[in-house]
């Protein structure tokens, strides 16, 4: 009985992974132009497959919440280029100088460093401009904007960005628990908080409710960066695709 519980979460999880697949190809860039590098790196990088987490999370949260339609589309699809612009900065050689990524090269390794970092650039500017395409399918722009500065704090030098800089100042020297729990509060949590409460808040969730949503989100956020350290340790190269 347990089993087939089991089984049943995970079609269900491939349904939903299908679904937010189906919503980001929607928004990514023509490979055409002048610029069509930096589209095909941008695309490479964004079509390399993961568990799509972030924008399933607004989606989820979006229909808990009681939201109907597509407006968390253009965010979800935003989330998953701003998820992705922080991998490729991470894999480039300043940084963690990463040769593999999801099972296959990364980016820079494919299109050289100068097009990675473009690429990178290129999915966070798309990301914001993705976000306020969710001002034409909507009647309440306030929900909008909000979710937009949420967007942009939780991914910014408050969130994301802040936890990264610390985690690369750390590396090799050892830190306190205090420093260990900022660096995993925004350089993980940050953008799974920012994903829950742009779903709740699309759907036209209070102030209490998005205070129990960041909550969650928080926890889930924590113990996510915790095991993704214990794999870092632990695991192999393949194992870690």
């Amino acid at each position: 009985m347990r089993m087939g519980h089991f089984v049943n979460f995970n079609e269900e999880l491939k349904k939903r992974t299908e679904e937010a697949e189906r919503v980001i190809r929607k928004y990514l860039p023509e490979e055409s132009g002048f610029a069509k590098t930096m589209a095909e790196a941008m695309n490479y990088s964004m079509t390399a497959g993961g568990k799509r987490l972030r924008p399933i999370l607004i989606m989820e949260t979006y229909r808990l919440f009681g939201g109907e339609g597509a407006l968390c589309e253009p965010f979800m699809a935003a989330m998953e280029m701003i998820h992705t612009h922080s991998l490729i900065h991470d894999d480039l050689p300043a940084l963690d100088n990463d040769d593999y990524r999801r099972g296959r090269l990364t980016t820079h390794k494919v299109y050289g460093e100068a097009m990675g970092i473009l690429a990178g650039d290129g999915l966070l500017n798309l990301a914001f401009e993705t976000a306020a395409a969710a001002f034409n399918d909507t009647d309440n722009p306030y929900r909008v904007g909000k979710a937009i500065q949420i967007l942009g704090n939780k991914s910014g030098i408050y969130g994301m960005l802040g936890g990264q800089c610390v985690d690369v100042e750390s590396e090799g020297t050892k830190i306190s628990e205090e420093k260990l729990e900022f660096i995993h509060l925004n350089k993980t949590a940050a953008l799974l908080e920012a994903s829950m409460s742009i779903g709740a808040l699309l759907a036209g969730a209070d102030d209490e409710q998005l205070e129990i949503v960041l909550s969650v989100a928080r926890d889930v956020g924590m113990a996510f960066q915790i095991q993704d350290d214990i794999l870092d340790v632990t695991s192999t190269t393949e194992e870690l695709g």
